[in-house]
């Protein structure tokens, strides 16, 4: 049974690959785009918790608080807190996503959180590092397993957010999608690469004139898709060549954590188990 009258309205929005950065928000994190040119001056990121930085087609060396790091292309770097400057190798693309960031740009959605989405469950207290909790965390997806009981995705966290990294050749099979919902968490689906239809569907209330036809949003790249708790989703990509897709969900999935899914999720302490 739905928690309020009226279940709110996905938000796609599409990024203009000729901007430098651009930014979209959910709820509880934030996600900005970045459009890496030759030339331009290096991103300074700066946080009181951790940050997630994934650098997709470039490269990206890493310095601040101390040290220095460097990310190879699909990658994901977790930024412990403070202050960082990234250059980046050449010409490419990049995100940044965190729930707690100093001079990030204004979301292109902004308007759609005015009023707070009481759905959705706060991101609670940081998750706390096993250990060393200033080191910075690089990984090189294409050499982190997927797991075995489901070898489309690959996840990992940080102290407040959780992705999931979803790519693959071709269409995918139109017999083999996954609808679901969430009853308290907003999902954000970033189309990195190649195109996409999501299939959305709201459930019934008792008040019919609530009720919302099946929607079927076609999305190319980049893009972002935020969705709302308790919509039925699922997304399809759409065509040939290379898809990527990146889920991002903020506090982290401890469902997932829980089946053994998150390949860093050993670097972290579940507050809510002391």
């Amino acid at each position: 049974m739905l928690k309020e009258s009226a279940v709110r309205q996905p938000d796609l929005v599409t990024f203009d690959p000729g901007t430098p950065r651009q930014s979209v928000r959910s709820q509880n994190f934030q996600l900005e785009w970045v459009e890496v040119k030759p030339g331009e001056p290096p991103l300074e990121l700066s946080s009181a918790v951790e940050t997630m930085l994934i650098v997709l087609d470039c490269t990206a060396k890493i310095a601040g608080e101390g040290q220095n790091a460097a990310a190879p292309r699909r990658s994901v770097a977790v930024l412990p807190p403070g202050s960082y400057r990234i250059d980046f190798g050449g010409a490419g693309r990049a995100c940044v996503v965190s729930t707690e960031r100093k001079g990030a740009r204004e979301p292109l959605n902004a308007k759609s959180y005015v009023i707070p989405n009481q759905r959705v469950a706060p991101v609670g207290p940081a998750w706390a590092r096993t250990g060393d909790p200033r080191k910075i965390q690089i990984f090189d997806v294409d050499q982190v397993k997927a797991p075995a009981d489901n070898p489309r995705i690959k996840m990992f966290q940080s102290a407040t957010i959780s992705i999931n990294w979803v790519d693959y050749q071709g269409p995918r099979d139109r017999t083999a999608l996954s609808p679901h919902s969430h009853s308290d968490l907003e999902q954000a689906s970033l189309a990195a690469a190649g195109d996409f239809v999501h299939h959305l569907r709201v459930a019934w209330s008792k008040n019919a004139n609530e009720w919302r036809d099946d929607d079927h949003m076609r999305a190319g790249s980049p893009s972002v898709l935020v969705i709302p708790p308790d919509v039925i989703h699922t997304t399809e990509g759409v065509g040939p060549g290379h898809h990527l897709l990146i889920d991002v969900f903020a506090p982290p999935r401890r469902d997932f954590i829980a089946k053994g899914w998150v390949a860093n999720s050993g670097e972290y302490r579940d507050p809510q188990k002391g």
